[in-house]
């Protein structure tokens, strides 16, 4: 194998892939990244057996070939290169190592034989269609914050994306709980995902996703089945297993009865909690909220630090209601409002709130009051 190519792509393109690396790795292949040069393109691999991404670069390839070497090394080599370097990778026929020459720099690299390095992305997928990237992320973000990190209720450290129908319509939906509070968001369900199967992605999958929809404008193609999802975004692909569990029914956490609507500004709202919540303990965070007549009280009693109030102006006309919740929470689904007013949704004391976003009627939040 021997191929030049620009440090600028190869950067990016090792930025993206190395991302799924794991630090520490009891097999060894696995700390690798795949270099194969073709034709006229390089691609380089990485995975760590849940997760696989695969970006393809252009590159001035004189002999085709294949490798495997250290992932973050070969990064942080291709990282300290000058800009606008030009980085040569050569490895002969009976040669244990890979030649990178950039300059008056050169190096000598450890490989592992290709033919070791494990294929995630081999497999039918039974489902395929396409969404603008816009949408894809718009999904991801309103939700991803909800994901749980408790390990043992493992079904829910992923997004459940699935078909469903809302108003008469079919629409794609993405859900996230962890059993505190839910976000749910959903758009038009695109052409030739009518019939998906419900997946949940897993935590790491979206965290990458995310980290790759960033800075990608392009329509991306989603292909999957019962046990995997392969995304497509212009020169990268990412393959993940899927989380190999049930996602609960989440539609009977969502309160139908709460006729109690208090509307108020979200940034005064999200100042508000984040000032009174400097004094609330760290273990629980706990912020109450009182609605009546025309106005919203947060307080906060603390017997080790003290205690804070703060009034807002808010469009509230039913009976009296005090109820409590963690600040943390308040603010994660604040930050999630994209129109200056915030919609809650009360009942009672000890139910859950509904939360709407005036500017986003797919977007839906669910949050538990706790005791106060």
């Amino acid at each position: 194998m021997r191929l030049i190519i620009e440090r600028s792509p190869l950067l990016d393109a090792l930025t993206h892939v190395t991302s799924v690396v794991e630090r520490r790795n009891t097999i060894p292949i696995l700390s690798n990244v795949l270099i194969a040069a073709k034709g006229k393109l390089v691609s380089l691999t990485a995975t760590d057996l849940d997760i696989e991404v695969v970006e393809t670069v252009a590159a001035d390839v004189a002999q085709d070939g294949a490798t495997t070497v250290s992932a973050h090394m070969f990064h942080d080599i291709v990282r300290k290169l000058s800009d606008g370097a030009q980085v040569e990778l050569s490895l002969g026929p009976d040669e244990g190592r890979l030649a990178l020459v950039s300059g008056p720099a050169k190096f000598a690299l450890q490989v592992l034989p290709p033919d070791d390095f494990p294929d995630l992305s081999a497999g039918e997928m039974s489902h395929a269609f396409e969404m603008p990237a816009a949408d894809l992320k718009k999904l991801i973000d309103k939700t991803r914050f909800a994901i749980s990190t408790e390990e043992t209720r493992y079904y829910l450290n992923g997004i459940y994306l699935h078909a469903a129908e809302s108003g008469g319509r079919q629409m794609l939906r993405a859900v996230a709980t962890d059993g505190h509070r839910l976000a749910q968001m959903e758009l038009p369900l695109p052409k030739g995902a009518e019939d998906m199967p419900g997946v949940i992605v897993p935590r790491k999958t979206v965290s990458e996703l995310h980290k790759l929809l960033e800075n990608s404008s392009a329509p991306v193609k989603i292909e999957l089945s019962t046990s995997k999802i392969r995304l497509s975004l212009g020169d990268v692909v990412l393959t993940s297993q899927l989380i190999d569990g049930t996602f609960p029914d989440y539609g009977r956490v969502i309160p139908e009865g709460n006729n109690k609507v208090l509307n108020v500004s979200n940034t005064d709202f999200a100042k508000s909690v984040d000032r009174v919540s400097t004094l609330s303990s760290d273990k629980g965070r706990a912020v109450k909220l009182k609605a009546g007549d025309g106005k919203l009280v947060l307080s906060v009693n603390n017997p080790d630090s003290g205690s804070a109030t703060e009034e807002l102006s808010a469009d509230y006309s039913d009976e009296d209601i005090e109820i409590g919740f963690n600040a943390r929470y308040l603010l994660d689904i604040s930050s999630q409002i994209e129109s200056e007013n915030v919609q809650f949704l009360l009942s009672d004391p000890g139910s859950p709130i509904m939360v709407h976003d005036d500017g986003d009627t797919g977007a839906l939040y669910v949050l538990m009051p706790m005791r106060v």
